[in-house]
């Protein structure tokens, strides 16, 4: 069945919402109840001409069901498991914030970020890191760099780092497969630690004596808490590594009952309640842990999976006169949208927009699509997250969090003009002449 054009018009409805709703209607747009009722309404639209429309060819209603049982499912329960397993894990300590040091703070983002994921390791070190800027008169240029090099960047190396790497893992690429983009992103990590590093030195040394003085008394030990969580997020690192249809063929098969298929979920939500458990009382407190960010990511996503689904179908039938061929073309359009929409779904599109390509014999192919597609797809969804505070989701999270220690942060458009097309556009341009 040809998929109409209109029904796509929930799904753009849908990432218009996420991407202008924070700015016209910000304080009724911080409710989750609203988000939820726009995920409902829109989500509904598109469930219901699914179901009208099915027929034994077409099998809209199966493209429906898998789309949300065994797409949603596992990416909402992969974020929820790292969220509260990090949500668990408390650093203390206020260090002198001298160039080098704040580098190095950045740097084991970067590091961790593949790990425990961009939002995990950006919860785990913004306040830390403000703690040791704290004496420091510029600051705003830190958040900055952390917002792109721990928040987005620093995650492209596993499933785990970001939400649209998950989504195409989900869609057959292997979990060590991602290591194959490491040389992009230890260029873009030392580029903008490099870049960091130099610019930090510029406003150190025009730091009034005053303040150097109180950071430099104003020190107390590194120190953590909540440690038994590093046992858990490993547990987390290995279920998405081997409960999968690769060591456990029968969660592949389509007759297998839904408890087998959804086996690493099931692992996962045992995951969570565990650390739930184990963590000691006050760690979460001291860390001012709230479900309210992974719920808003819940209620938001139900919504996208679901207009999603006719709009895959669309995109995959209509992929070859679309005009998109080449690696360099996949990363800047999936880059584009991925900084003002949410880069989750923009992956999952251009995914589908590479499945209907012809294939020339001989091409090496990752998850149903050539594998240099694959690369610049997933590049371009992480790396271009970072260049708006809506293009990924720990963004917002870290500005909000910075904005009430008292750290000026640039508006919406000052963000983009004073950091993203200064700084981070001509390096995505150079990863893109250098890579793709």
């Amino acid at each position: 069945m040809e998929i109409p054009f209109w029904i796509l018009f929930p799904f753009v409805a849908m990432l218009l919402c996420i991407a202008i709703a924070p700015l016209i209607f910000e304080k009724k747009w911080e409710k989750n109840l609203n988000k939820f009722c726009v995920s409902m309404v829109l989500g509904s639209i598109v469930a219901i001409w699914m179901v009208a429309n099915n027929t034994n060819e077409n099998q809209l209603t199966h493209h429906l069901v898998h789309q949300m049982l065994y797409d949603y499912v596992p990416f909402i329960l992969l974020l929820t498991a790292l969220f509260v397993v990090t949500g668990g894990i408390k650093v203390n300590g206020n260090i002198q914030a001298t160039p080098r040091t704040n580098t190095i703070i950045l740097g084991i983002g970067f590091l961790l970020a593949s790990l425990m994921g961009t939002t995990g390791a950006a919860m785990l070190l913004i306040r830390p890191l403000i703690s040791t800027i704290s004496e420091r008169k510029y600051t705003t240029h830190t958040i900055l760099f952390f917002i792109a090099v721990v928040a987005n960047c620093g995650g492209l190396l596993t499933p785990l780092g970001d939400p649209p790497l998950f989504l195409l893992y989900l869609r057959g690429a292997e979990f060590t497969w991602f290591l194959k983009l490491f040389p992009v992103w230890i260029f873009m990590g030392a580029a903008l630690l490099l870049i960091y590093y130099c610019l930090d030195s510029y406003y150190y040394a025009r730091e009034p004596k005053e303040n150097l003085e109180k950071d430099n008394k104003e020190v107390t030990p590194i120190s953590f808490s909540g440690l038994i969580n590093l046992v858990w997020l490993a547990a987390v690192i290995l279920s998405v590594m081997f409960l999968n249809q690769g060591y456990i063929p029968a969660m592949g098969d389509a007759h297998a009952p839904f408890y087998v298929k959804l086996l690493r979920e099931f692992v996962l939500v045992a995951i969570i309640l565990v650390s739930l458990k184990t963590t000691p009382a006050g760690v979460r407190a001291a860390n001012h842990y709230s479900w309210v960010p992974i719920v808003e990511v819940a209620v938001l996503f139900v919504g996208i999976f679901a207009t999603m689904t006719p709009a895959l179908i669309y995109l995959n039938q209509h992929s070859a006169s679309m005009g998109l061929n080449e690696a360099w073309q996949f990363f800047y359009c999936t880059g584009m949208l991925s900084s003002f929409l949410d880069n989750a779904p923009t992956a999952v599109a251009f995914h589908s927009v590479a499945t209907g390509l012809p294939v020339e014999e001989g091409v090496t192919m990752v998850a149903g699509v050539r594998e240099l597609l694959l690369e610049s797809i997933s590049t371009g969804a992480v790396f271009f997250g970072a260049m708006t505070y809506i293009g990924n989701g720990p963004n917002f999270m870290v500005k909000a969090i910075a904005e009430r220690s008292g750290i000026r942060m640039p508006s919406f458009f000052g963000y983009i003009v004073t950091f993203s097309l200064v700084v981070l556009l001509p390096l995505y341009i150079v990863a893109q002449l250098l890579f793709f």
